[in-house]
């Protein structure tokens, strides 16, 4: 799908591009053998990941599991071919109905409103995973993690590698670490192959950094670049990079930075962002020497870089959103400091 022709495009149509996937996406989930389940697909990224599955391996039973509270968004899994499992992942009682498959990819959690809510926080990004870890602890487990466990890191340093140690601030953060300790622990525990996936951060015309900015620009808002620096990446692309990361899952976990390669400036991405709208933005404060990052360079190097490029999402972006097309109302608060989303 060209990027010029975001306007042709209804959120159907956008689904089907998000979830198209790469040759070597096809190859990756084809040579492992067995069905599939997506725990958590009704949230941002599980519905065009489940289809993407579904795309990749036709052959294969692929599950989308989700309480669904939205029904529209099971529906549209639905018509993929993709089977929908409705499940309350926090009620134990639903384990037993859940499909037995090989292939687990884990997409459940809490983030935006954790700071109002702090025990149901911890009950879903921590409780939660040690019933999926042990319920699946015969399976291949991908499960979605955060860059957000990482500490913040000068600009000019590239942003943590998989080596360097974690240092979440504040709560959300702390639980999404130990939503990473129990599946470490149970994967140990019963030798389950697991891939922990830190991702930061997704983009696609309805939400991500770049909506947020565009929708600040429109409405004449200021942009705090407290937060000076942050990296991007493009949901088809983080989609298909998830699904090859089930080919490196290993007990130990094994750990795999998802996002872009650069560090981009936020006053300098707002630049390019107000360029495109012809509307300068408004920038205020100034920018502190350390940001929240990621170095995605291992996943780069092993699957390749990203097939859409910064400008490209600026461009398939900035006028969908000028248009006044759906976005999804949940902004990222990247430049949050202290923790508390």
């Amino acid at each position: 799908m060209a990027v010029k022709d975001v306007l042709q495009l209804d959120e159907r149509g956008l689904e089907d591009w998000l979830s198209e996937p790469l040759a070597a996406t096809s190859a990756a989930l084809q040579a492992l053998p067995g069905d599939v389940a997506v725990l958590g697909a009704g949230g941002k990224m599980g519905p065009t990941l489940a289809m993407m599955l579904k795309k990749a391996a036709p052959q294969k039973t692929v599950y989308a599991v989700s309480r669904f509270s939205d029904p529209q968004a099971g529906d549209r899994i639905a018509e993929t071919g993709v089977k929908i499992v409705a499940a309350d992942l926090l009620d134990e009682s639903a384990y037993d109905r859940l499909p037995d498959v090989p292939n687990i990819f884990y997409l459940a959690g809490m983030k935006f409103g954790a700071s109002g809510n702090q025990p149901l926080t911890w009950a879903m990004n921590v409780y939660m995973p040690a019933l999926v870890a042990q319920r699946y602890r015969r399976a291949r487990i991908v499960a979605l993690s955060t860059g957000n466990v990482y500490p913040f890191t000068a600009i000019e340093s590239g942003g943590p590698t998989e080596r360097d140690l974690p240092g979440p601030v504040g709560e959300y953060a702390q639980s999404c670490l130990g939503r990473e300790r129990m599946f470490q622990h149970f994967s140990e525990r019963f030798g389950t192959p697991v891939t922990l996936i830190r991702l930061n951060y997704a983009n696609e015309l309805r939400y991500g950094i770049i909506v947020d900015l565009t929708l600040k620009i429109l409405h004449g808002d200021p942009i705090d670049v407290t937060m000076g620096a942050v990296n991007l990446i493009w949901q088809g692309d983080a989609n298909n990079y998830i699904i090859r990361a089930l080919s490196l899952a290993q007990s130990p976990p094994a750990i795999l930075n998802v996002t872009g390669p650069e560090t981009l400036l936020v006053r300098d991405l707002a630049g390019r962002i107000g360029r495109a709208l012809g509307q300068a933005p408004r920038l205020v404060s100034q920018e502190a020497p350390t940001a929240l990052l990621s170095n995605a360079s291992r996943c780069c190097g092993l699957f390749g870089p990203p097939a859409l490029s910064v400008d490209e999402m600026i461009r398939a972006i900035v006028p969908w959103v000028a248009a006044g097309r759906p976005v999804l109302s949940k902004p990222t608060k990247y430049g949050v400091r202290d923790g508390r989303f």
